[in-house]
């Protein structure tokens, strides 16, 4: 599979250029093209990770078949022979693209924190709370939770997103619809937590979305990747500093010891960076679900 930075290299002008997703608007349905691009504090890198938009797909193909007993979600279809023309033309769409249903968005991010990390270390640091939720004194980096917590953010079109109050989300959404999307982001992710703690890997947190169609609310976007999410080896986590992981950290890690003051234009990543991160993200699928992991490497060579 050739890396694929837009879907303009093959002739196909999107929608909408995301920061690793191309969107094509077919009316009523979308078409959702996940790239090979890498982002870190909003900001796009030039230097593409091979493989890496096959792998986040088939990990959300997946998540979304485990998940879909607890909430629906908009998937009509991964197979590009079923994809409307010109798209089914396109080889290079297979495997890393969804035919999906068009939805009205809820316009929040749905954070789950399982564990105490990130920007919401530092919160705990500051405050005592996380997104001004309480937690007990005393508590390290890395920490179990005592109960995941439901943290939503906005959702920023363009530049950062921005945690906000379960109150604030009332206002924004409604209370119906804050109250359904906090009950059914936690339970997704205990769920996902509990399958990914047989494999091995520690969900510490995720971020989810929803949009309502045909009268329900259902799970969009993507689901439990290394983009979205912070997976953690089981084997060696120690509470009390940071953890090795899955997912995207090993960039931002790189990125923040090269003195880069996370505005545009982003570095240059060297190649072993580019490396040991699509090792990581192939690692995350090789243990949260073998048997895709090893289809998708028999067709791809991504995993």
């Amino acid at each position: 599979m050739r890396a694929l930075g837009s879907t303009q290299e093959l002739g196909l002008t999107p929608t909408r250029h995301g920061k690793v997703r191309d969107l094509f608007d077919l009316g009523d349905r979308l078409l959702l093209v996940a790239s090979d691009r890498i982002s870190a504090y909003d900001v796009v890198f030039d230097d593409l990770i091979p493989g890496k938009g096959a792998m986040l797909t088939r990990m959300s193909l997946e998540w979304f078949r485990l998940l879909s007993d607890i909430v629906p979600n908009h998937l009509i279809t991964a197979d590009v022979r079923e994809f409307p023309e010109p798209f089914c033309r396109h080889r290079e769409l297979a495997d890393r693209s969804m035919l999906v249903h068009k939805v009205e968005r809820v316009d929040a991010e749905c954070i789950v924190r399982g564990y105490l990390s990130g920007s919401g270390w530092r919160d705990y640091n500051r405050t005592g709370s996380v997104c001004g939720i309480a937690l007990p004194a005393g508590l390290t980096e890395s920490e179990r939770l005592p109960a995941p917590l439901f943290t939503p953010s906005t959702k920023a079109d363009s530049g950062h997103d921005e945690n906000i109050s379960f109150d604030a989300l009332v206002r924004l959404v409604s209370e119906a619809t804050a109250n359904a999307v906090a009950r059914l982001s936690i339970a997704v992710y205990q769920r996902a937590a509990e399958h990914a703690a047989g494999h091995g890997i520690i969900v510490a947190d995720t971020k989810f979305e929803f949009g309502h169609h045909a009268g329900a609310l259902i799970l969009i976007d993507e689901a439990l990747t290394p983009d979205s999410s912070r997976f953690w080896p089981a084997e060696a986590y120690r509470a009390g500093g940071p953890q090795p992981s899955f997912d995207k950290q090993f960039l931002r890690d790189w990125v923040d010891a090269s003195g880069w003051n996370h505005t545009p234009p982003a570095p240059r990543l060297p190649a072993d960076v580019v490396r040991r991160t699509a090792d990581r993200y192939a690692e995350a699928l090789r243990r949260l679900f073998p048997p895709a992991a090893r289809e998708l490497a028999a067709k791809t060579g991504a995993a």
